[in-house]
């Protein structure tokens, strides 16, 4: 016998902030907080709201969605979610997906293809995704220790990395909240691109981080580290609920050369434990969905063993049929010869034209 759906609430802030006051013991990612959809509506996004589930009157879940209007398809995308208050047993995340099938299939508000989630146990109807949307895996260092237990977990190339940053003057500041936007847009924004074109990876505009420090300010910290009055290394750091993350960092050449990547997120944990948090996530490392964290990997793994598995990003279709052809157009899109790419497409376009003429313009 099928399970029956829980309960949905859309989540006004203030009911948000009594729901996660009673569970003071659960993790809240930043990303699902009404602070973060608000910076979301900030850079011109839809965020759908914020639920919670329940069954017999107790919380199961909650989830921030947004709304992403792409071609030939809209979705719902819980970035770093869901938050869970109960046992995230298979049969309660199976509940919770279909939950939200019959939930937004029903909604007039919004027409989405599929719903996007974080799936620890995946069945049916957990799909794809079309595309992955958070990391699999991070280092997670702990905090409580004292901070010479802190210092001696680390591995001897980070502890000695460390010690010749100082011995080769680089100098960690903290960044005046005031001041965050003006020094990121001349000093750290360069940088940024510096390691993007490094690295091998691609940045938001400067507008995004701009925003970021000034919407989100309550949860952040910048951090820099210089060498002769030059800045050479940053990152931004968030906090919530006593849980912090190393979020967004850049690094010159030359700081390679002063190991200042290194004291820089010492110093980091040593504010970030001051201040109450208990443990601070390096954000995503390698895994088999995201080669491409080869290259960050190594530094992160000198901080700690401590490696935290975190559920894969996966589709709810609410349209299977119609998901399965969307989501073969685009790994056709991606892995086919320009020319049949440009056929292919233009006829989807022709068909996507006539399906919203004949059901009266919905998409």
């Amino acid at each position: 016998m099928t399970e029956p759906d829980f309960r949905s609430e859309r989540l006004t802030p203030e009911a948000f902030e009594l729901l996660a006051s009673a569970h003071p013991g659960v993790v809240i990612p930043l990303e699902q907080t009404p602070q973060w959809a608000d910076f979301e509506l900030g850079l011109g996004r839809e965020p759908y709201g914020l639920w919670a589930y329940y069954d017999d009157g107790e919380p199961v879940a909650m989830v921030s969605f947004l709304r992403v209007r792409r071609r030939f398809r809209e979705s719902l995308v819980a970035i770093n979610g869901p938050v869970w208050f109960a046992d995230r047993s298979a049969e309660a995340e199976l509940r919770l997906m279909r939950t939200v099938q019959h939930q937004f299939t029903e909604d007039p508000g919004t027409d989405p293809l599929y719903v996007r989630m974080q799936v620890k146990h995946p069945l049916p109807p957990a799909d794809g995704p079309i595309e992955h949307g958070w990391y699999e895996r991070e280092i997670v260092v702990d905090l409580t220790p004292d901070e010479d237990a802190i210092f001696k977990s680390f591995r001897p190339n980070a502890r000695n990395s460390i010690r010749r940053a100082e011995r080769s003057g680089v100098e960690v500041r903290t960044i005046e909240r005031a001041s965050w936007v003006e020094v990121f847009r001349r000093d750290l924004y360069p940088i940024l691109q510096e390691t993007a074109e490094r690295d091998g990876f691609s940045s938001f505009g400067p507008d995004y981080y701009e925003l970021l420090l000034s919407t989100l300010g309550d949860h952040l910290r910048l951090i820099v580290a210089y060498v002769d009055n030059r800045a050479v290394s940053w990152l931004i750091t968030t906090e919530y609920r006593g849980y912090s993350v190393y979020y967004f960092a850049g690094s010159t050449h030359d700081a390679r050369k002063t190991f200042a990547p290194y004291l820089l997120l010492w110093e980091a944990f040593k504010q970030l434990k001051a201040a109450g948090n208990t443990a601070c996530g390096l954000t995503g490392i390698v895994s088999e969905n995201y080669p491409q964290l080869v290259n960050v990997t190594t530094f992160k793994r000198n901080f700690s063993k401590n490696v935290v598995d975190i559920p894969t990003t996966f589709d709810i279709p609410l349209n299977p049929g119609r998901y399965r052809v969307v989501a073969g157009l685009l790994t056709f899109r991606r892995t086919a010869p320009a020319k049949g790419r440009a056929l292919l497409m233009g006829a989807a376009s022709s068909l996507s034209r006539l399906r919203a003429h004949r059901s009266g313009g919905k998409s």
